[in-house]
C-alpha cells in the first residue's frame, strides 16, 4: 500500500500590516483572545495530513511568536525578507534544509485564520494530477476601471476568480520556480508556478477563508470565528458558606450584606462555579486543580484571576467562548439591582457582546441550606466552540 505524502505547511506571517493599526502587525493582534497567528498555527498542527509546520515572520517579531507558541514547541520559525515572495522562498529554503524535505508544500497567509476542514485534503488530491493547486472564488460584484473618482468601463467578470491561500504545490518544483523568479515580482505564489510554467488547479474556494486586511475585517471575522468549530458545553456548581463581614462578591460586584462568604480566595461562588464551566467546556479538570486551596499564594486572591486563566486556557486550544449563563442560588442578597452590573462586568472579563452573558437569581423556598441562609450556591454553564 502506498505512503501517504508528507506534507510542510508553510504559513507566512512577516507583513508588516499597517494597514490595520495598532502596536503589532494584524497576524499577532488577539482576534477573540487569540492571534491570527496562532488560530492559523493550531489549525495546520493539528491537520493529520501535515507533518511539519514552519511559519516565517520578520526577525523583530521572534520574541513575540515565540510567547505566542510556548504551547505549539515544534513549529519552526525562518526570518523573513523584504517582499512576501522572498519571504515565501526564504521559508522553502528553510524546509529544504530540514534532514528530508517533503512530497507537497501548503503556503497559507496568517491573516486568513479560518480554514475549513476539507480544504487541505482538496488540495492534496488535485495535486494527483497537477504541479499546483488553490482556492479561487468567482468574482460577484460588477467590476470597472475607475479614475479620478469616477466609474470608468465595465469589465467582463464571467471568467474570473478571486485566489485564495492555502496554496498546494510539489515541493520540489515550486522551490525551482521560486529559486529562477528573484528577479520577476509574483502577486502570489501561482502566479509565480504559472510564469514557471508549472500546470496549476482550481479548487474551490470559500467565505471562510476572508483575509484580515483593515480594521473593517475583524468584525467579520470575529463573526465567522464564532460560527465554526464542534460546540461543547460545561457545567459547574459551587457552594460557599457565610461567616463574619459586611459584603458579598458575586460575578465580582461587592454587594452590601450583613454577612460574608467563607473561601480561601474572595469567595465569589458565581465566578467560582462559571470557571468550573469553562473548564468543563474544554475538558480540563476543575477549578481546585488549577487553583488548590491549599496553595498559599490564592489566598484572599480575587476570583476574577480564575475565571479570566480559564479563558486564556480555551483560547489557547483555539476554543472560542460563545456564551456563559449564571444562576445565583439564594434567599439573600437580592440579585436583581445588580444583575446587569454582574453582566457587563463578565461580558468584559470573557471578551464576550453582554448578549451572550446571562445572570439570574433563585432561592429554594427557605428550604435547604440556602433556604436557611447558611450560604450561598451557584450553578454556571458555558459553551464553546472549538475548530476542527
Amino acid at each position: 500500500m502506498p505512503q501517504p505524502p508528507s506534507v510542510a505547511a508553510l504559513i507566512m506571517a512577516a507583513g508588516s500590516g499597517v494597514r490595520f493599526g495598532g502596536s503589532l502587525p494584524k497576524q499577532f493582534q488577539p482576534l477573540l483572545g487569540a492571534s491570527p497567528l496562532r488560530r492559523t498555527l493550531r489549525r495546520f498542527a493539528g491537520d493529520p495530513s501535515v507533518t511539519a509546520v514552519y511559519c516565517v515572520t520578520a526577525s523583530d517579531m521572534a520574541t513575540v511568536f515565540a510567547a505566542q507558541t510556548t504551547d505549539l514547541p515544534n513549529i519552526i520559525r525562518a526570518d523573513g525578507g523584504a517582499t512576501r515572495q522572498e519571504s515565501v522562498r526564504l521559508g522553502l529554503e528553510a524546509i529544504a534544509a530540514a534532514p528530508a524535505s517533503p512530497d507537497i508544500v501548503l503556503i497559507h497567509d496568517a491573516a486568513r485564520p479560518i480554514v475549513p476542514g476539507d480544504m487541505v485534503d482538496t488540495l492534496l488530491a488535485a495535486l494527483e494530477q497537477h504541479d499546483g493547486a488553490a482556492p479561487a472564488l468567482p468574482v460577484a460584484d460588477t467590476l470597472s476601471a475607475a479614475a479620478d473618482g469616477r466609474f470608468g468601463t465595465e469589465i467582463d467578470r464571467s471568467e474570473l476568480v478571486g485566489r485564495q491561500t492555502p496554496q498546494a504545490f510539489r515541493f520540489g518544483p515550486i522551490l525551482k520556480a521560486h529559486r529562477a523568479s528573484q528577479d520577476h515580482p509574483a502577486t502570489d505564489d501561482i502566479a509565480l508556478a504559472r510564469l514557471a510554467g508549472l500546470q496549476t488547479a482550481i479548487v474551490p474556494g470559500s467565505m471562510l477563508l476572508h483575509k484580515l486586511t483593515t480594521a473593517d475585517d475583524k468584525g467579520m471575522l470575529e463573526a465567522l470565528l464564532r460560527d465554526q468549530g464542534r460546540i461543547c458545553v460545561g457545567s459547574g456548581y459551587d457552594v460557599h458558606a457565610f461567616g463574619p463581614g459586611d459584603h458579598v462578591t458575586l460575578c465580582g460586584v461587592r454587594i452590601p450584606h450583613g454577612r460574608a462568604l467563607v473561601g480561601h480566595s474572595d469567595a465569589d461562588v458565581a465566578m467560582h462555579a462559571l470557571t468550573d464551566a469553562i473548564l468543563g467546556a474544554i475538558g480540563a479538570g476543575d477549578i481546585g486543580q488549577h487553583f488548590p486551596p491549599s496553595d498559599s499564594q490564592w489566598q484572599g486572591a480575587a476570583s476574577r484571576i480564575f475565571l479570566e486563566r480559564a479563558a486564556a486556557d480555551a483560547a489557547a486550544i483555539g476554543a472560542l467562548l460563545q456564551n456563559v449563563d449564571v444562576t445565583i442560588i439564594c434567599e439573600r442578597p437580592k440579585v436583581g439591582p445588580h444583575r446587569e452590573a454582574m453582566r457587563a462586568n463578565l461580558a468584559s472579563l470573557l471578551n464576550l457582546p453582554p448578549e451572550r452573558v446571562n445572570v439570574k437569581a433563585t432561592t429554594t423556598e427557605r428550604l435547604g441550606f440556602t433556604g436557611r441562609e447558611e450560604g450561598i450556591a451557584a450553578m454556571a454553564s458555558a459553551t464553546v466552540s472549538i475548530a476542527g
